[in-house]
């Protein structure tokens, strides 16, 4: 079980590395612009991640009571059941949203480092 959880968080992580790193391409050109115009590296940062983060806490509002009625429907199954503290799922969803803030950091970063020269260029 330890083996295919630490699969699917991997497998989760790979997911948001490629839609960040899809929306950092997709406003390539726009960071060149703010850079040239004279945005800081964390203003950057800070517009390119608030979109992101608003999704990633919408799903986290979403996913957490559902799974939470279904783990509690399937545990009412079992003669020993545990009882599901809210918290485990809080915790579970911090952390998702502690990964998902130091993924998104740092390509955000790299693309807000970058020569603003390199990625107007082609216009």
């Amino acid at each position: 079980m330890l083996a295919f959880t630490i699969l699917t968080i991997i497998i989760a992580c790979l997911g948001l590395f490629g839609l960040i790193t899809f929306t950092v391409d997709q406003r390539v050109k726009e960071i060149g612009i703010r850079k040239v115009l004279g945005a800081s590296v964390g203003s950057i940062t800070t517009l390119l991640a608030a979109g992101l983060l608003k999704v990633i806490l919408v799903s986290m509002v979403i996913a957490i009571p559902v799974s939470w009625f279904a783990m509690n429907k399937w545990l009412q199954d079992f003669a020993y059941r545990i009882h599901l503290d809210w918290w485990l799922f809080g915790l579970a969803g911090i952390v998702a949203f502690i990964i998902a803030i130091v993924t998104l950091s740092l390509q955000t970063i790299k693309a807000a480092i970058a020569n603003p020269a390199k990625s107007l260029r082609t216009e």
